[in-house]
């Protein structure tokens, strides 16, 4: 029988410890076979996705299927060795208190992917990558396409549909949320972007919820946009939306442009309630990693956007003590 000052002492030091869910979206610039096989990429990949405990990646192109394959089998092997050195963890978080909890010694990585997507010969894939151990695949939708190229039909807009993926997340406030996943195309961007409030619309009415999050290179900056048409959009106009990454954040590597393309939009009183404050914001691993920018645009153009959402205590609690 445990003391109940042990039990205390534990409940203490895991309401000290818990570990929010972070949430990242990250446009990996063509992304294939050719950044698997750069070692040196590669390393940085894994060092930025294991920060992240579901992350969707855009301008994926892999036609053989085979490069998201192999870097989900790194990242496992990356985490794993962080869980057994884990003061060596490169995480925002204190990871060398939180690899104590269960949810830390299983990092065990999967992935849901779309379909090919893309007019033309050019396709991309959006994939998202999760940690089993903490998050639950419950349904996934592709949007759909209209029948016939020259339909002027909603959905003839995206030159990639958004991919979308509802998960149900135990260890957080909000139990169950759901990813709309986009990648706009520039010269279209807002047109696009104004498209996804009728993707919000369907989405709500297929799965009967509003806790929905829209994230990804929206292009939503810069040339791309203008402030009055994004002000006139609902998206941006309903109060229910809010856009956590700023107009002035800069989501590009380049040192000579400073463009808030990549976005996290949440829906709703109840899922911005849950977000842990000021943790949404572009993650700058060219100077975390102390990268040259050369070195960084190896990587990708882009930085990640994340957000982090609030833990349930008292699921920890019941679970670990």
């Amino acid at each position: 029988m445990r003391s109940p000052v042990l039990l205390l002492t534990a409940a203490l030091f895991l309401l000290h410890v818990a570990s929010p869910l972070k949430i990242c979206a990250f446009n990996v610039q063509s992304f294939g076979e050719a950044k698997v096989n750069n070692k040196k990429v590669m390393g940085i990949l894994l060092k930025i996705l294991s920060r992240c405990d579901l992350c969707l990646l855009q301008e994926v192109r892999d036609c053989k299927g085979e490069a998201v394959r192999a870097l989900v089998k790194d990242l496992n092997r990356y985490r794993e060795s962080l869980v057994l050195h884990p003061l060596v963890s490169n995480r925002s978080r204190s990871t060398h208190l939180c690899c104590c909890s269960r949810f830390d010694k299983a990092n065990t990585y999967s992935y849901v992917e779309s379909e090919r997507l893309g007019r033309k010969s050019y396709k991309e894939q959006y994939v998202y990558i999760y940690r089993s151990d903490v998050l639950k695949v419950k349904e996934l939708y592709q949007y759909p396409r209209a029948d016939g190229a020259a339909s002027s039909n909603e959905t003839e807009v995206f030159s990639r549909e958004p991919f979308i993926a509802r998960f149900h997340s135990p260890t957080t406030l909000v139990k169950d949320f759901v990813l709309i996943g986009q990648h706009t195309c520039p010269k279209n961007a807002m047109k696009e972007i104004d498209q996804l409030y009728n993707v919000f619309t369907a989405v709500r009415k297929k799965w009967k919820t509003d806790k929905v999050v829209i994230l990804g290179d929206l292009n939503a900056g810069c040339s791309y946009v203008t402030m009055k048409g994004l002000s006139a959009l609902q998206l941006r106009s309903e109060p229910r939306f809010h856009w956590l990454i700023g107009d002035g954040q800069d989501t590009t590597v380049r040192q000579k442009t400073r463009c808030a393309y990549d976005r996290i939009v949440v829906h709703g009183r109840e899922l911005f309630s849950c977000i842990v404050p000021g943790s949404a914001q572009p993650f700058n691993f060219k100077e975390t990693f102390r990268l040259s920018e050369e070195e960084a645009l190896e990587v990708s153009d882009h930085f990640p956007v994340e957000v982090d959402l609030k833990p349930n205590h008292r699921y920890l609690l019941r679970n670990e003590l």
